[in-house]
């Protein structure tokens, strides 16, 4: 991820903000009104979406981007691992492992998990976003798990749509410290970037709108963690590794928001995507696929033993 902040000056006193993002990026209007649509663009502590918007000196600018317009097209790498799960001519799922960032962007120009798509099904190229063809939705780096990717524009077209009108059932799992008060309930809160830290995300009112669903389904005394089943509604960058933070329940390992657990090296949060559910874009039947644990995370619940508490 890359994230610039700039202050205006003077001589840009009274411009709209896509004229601003396109000389600070250097790139067309076009792409600029882009970024602004996708709710990554801020002034201030406020995400606008509003092109026209006009700038005042002394605002601050934060350019809070996956791919800075103009790179390269990814390059296809054959020597990189790719675990298919299922495809067919519109669709491919793959099971993303931990440490894997989905697309190039700035300080990861190659090794991702698009580089690898491209050698493997190179009519990518030609779906969607240049820098990220076929990505519908994203994982973080450290995040394991299923990925819904789209091998045809028309495929991609009915996939975002789907994403936007929460019609993708994406279910999570993590384990967290603490434990809910309640078996199962719903996180309502706005997420945007931090202002103290533009790397962290927080709760703020000037975010955007996230919803996530919770489920408790085992809890240990000691250490006081529990296993919870997560289901998003909405898709923000560290909505659920933030979410869960806002109520005290910080995912384990994760390093972002420095909550280790003792006596465990991992180094990654515990959080895997385990279960995309949707509406196939080609044929219309519902289909779901579904994820083990990753080794390391499933080494690290044996570790601790029998859970005190398991939930069906």
């Amino acid at each position: 991820m890359s994230v610039e902040v700039h202050a205006v000056g003077a001589p840009l006193e009274g411009e709209r903000l896509d004229r601003v993002v396109s000389m600070l990026l250097g790139c067309s209007r076009s792409e600029a009104s882009s970024l602004i649509a996708a709710g990554e663009v801020s002034l201030g502590d406020e995400v606008v979406t509003t092109k026209s918007r006009r700038v005042t000196e002394g605002d601050t600018v934060t350019l809070d981007h996956e791919v800075s317009p103009g790179q390269r097209p990814p390059a296809a790498q054959a020597e990189l691992g790719l675990t298919v799960v299922f495809s067919d001519d519109s669709i491919v799922v793959v099971d993303k492992p931990a440490g894997v960032v989905v697309h190039p962007a700035p300080g990861h120009a190659d090794g991702t998990l698009v580089n690898a798509l491209l050698a493997r099904y190179p009519e990518l190229v030609d779906v969607g976003e240049s820098q990220r063809p076929g990505i519908v939705h994203r994982l973080d780096r450290d995040t394991s798990g299923l990925m819904v990717v789209a091998r045809t524009q028309a495929a991609y077209t009915t996939l975002v749509a789907a994403m936007s009108e929460h019609r993708v059932d994406r279910r999570y799992v993590a384990l967290v410290h603490g434990r809910p008060e309640t078996t199962q309930g719903t996180i309502e809160a706005p997420v945007g970037r931090s202002r103290r830290d533009p790397m962290r995300m927080t709760i703020t009112q000037a975010g955007r709108d996230a919803v996530t669903h919770y489920s408790l389904s085992a809890s240990w005394n000691e250490p006081a963690i529990s296993l919870l089943g997560l289901a998003l509604e909405t898709g923000r960058t560290h909505q659920i590794r933030v979410h869960l933070a806002s109520l005290g329940w910080y995912v384990v390992g994760d390093p972002t928001y420095e909550r280790p657990l003792a006596g465990h090296a991992l180094n990654r949060p515990i959080l895997h995507a385990a279960q995309p559910a949707f509406v196939h874009p080609e044929h219309g039947e519902h289909v779901s696929f579904e994820s083990a644990l990753a080794p390391e995370l499933e080494a690290l619940l044996q570790a601790l033993g029998p859970p005190d508490e398991v939930r069906s």
